[in-house]
């Protein structure tokens, strides 16, 4: 097991026995706990709050006017969630309206059916409520749980929708550093198809214009060894899995893709880190930057 993956693994300890409830519309916390938990007593709320059993998006919350908005999700817990030692991510660029993180391979953005603590949700809620208790934080795009790199956030759910409702006509550019195995023939090329999700839930390239989501992927060889190759690559789509699924209809996989081959796995991790994202401001149009250079791990296997 990798560093990060011991770092993070308390994570998931807090969340047994838990009942989630799906926010449809704008309201305070304690509003919508009383209306969702029939027959119990404002007193009784209180107390599921202030013993630490309650969260959103596996963030736990115990101010009784936080704001809520459509679609956050509501647990409840019969265990008290942990206190947690504040845990820093390594934060590329913060102002007012966003914070950009170069996220660490094995850390969730997001809860998952499995995992609701250990995620960069819980990680800046944590830090942006250091200053206030009322602040938060909006997801506005994901990276794979395995994969590294730079990842934007939003600190108001405004700026979140506007890039969301716009984000393929506001992104630039997504780059990508990925080590695959083996020499590619081609070392330079496009991989276009449309991507479907199987009965295991994992996505693979068909020709189904209809029921497949198009994708499509850039990729150039920038530095290989006897053994190994280092692309750099573009997308022009953000669909789940994409690198992954097209390196592999190449015949190359990423290194330590264990969920769609079988290469080898010298780093303990997914050989995929997210190196940049250009963007522009969802109101201003100023394009913006942001930059993660490659891991040093990355570079070590690389060398003869």
């Amino acid at each position: 097991m990798n560093k990060n993956k011991k770092r993070f693994d308390n994570f998931s300890k807090d969340y047994k026995n838990i009942k989630e409830y799906k926010v449809q519309k704008e309201c305070e916390l304690l509003e919508f706990l009383l209306a969702t938990l029939k027959g119990q007593s404002r007193n009784s709320i209180k107390g599921l709050l202030s013993h630490r059993l309650v969260s959103v998006d596996g963030a736990p919350i115990s101010q009784f006017n936080f704001k809520l908005y459509k679609n956050d999700t509501v647990i409840i817990s019969k265990t008290p969630i942990r206190k947690r030692k504040q845990i820093k991510l390594p934060i590329i660029y913060e102002d007012e309206e966003i914070i950009v993180i170069d996220k660490p391979s094995g850390l969730l953005t997001i809860p998952s059916d499995k995992e609701k603590g250990k995620t960069v949700y819980r990680l800046l809620t944590d830090y942006v409520q250091q200053k206030d208790k009322q602040n938060r934080i909006f997801i506005v795009h994901r990276i794979d749980e395995d994969t590294s790199g730079v990842l934007l956030v939003a600190k108001n759910e405004k700026i979140r929708e506007a890039w969301q409702n716009n984000w393929n006509d506001l992104v630039i550019d997504r780059g990508y550093y990925a080590i695959v195995d083996g020499n590619m023939k081609e070392k330079e090329g496009t991989r276009k198809s449309y991507l479907k999700s199987n009965s295991l839930n994992l996505m693979y390239s068909s020709k189904d214009k209809v029921h497949g989501q198009l994708a499509i992927t850039h990729y150039k060889v920038i530095k290989e060894n006897d053994k190994y190759s280092l692309l750099e690559v573009h997308i022009d789509s953000g669909r789940k899995n994409q690198i992954r699924v097209h390196l592999g209809d190449l015949g190359h996989h990423v290194i330590g893709d264990d969920k769609y081959g079988n290469p080898t796995n010298p780093l303990k991790r997914l050989g995929l880190h997210a190196y940049t994202l250009v963007l522009k401001h969802p109101f201003t149009m100023k394009t913006m930057t942001f930059k993660s250079p490659l891991p040093k791990e990355f570079n070590k296997i690389l060398i003869n």
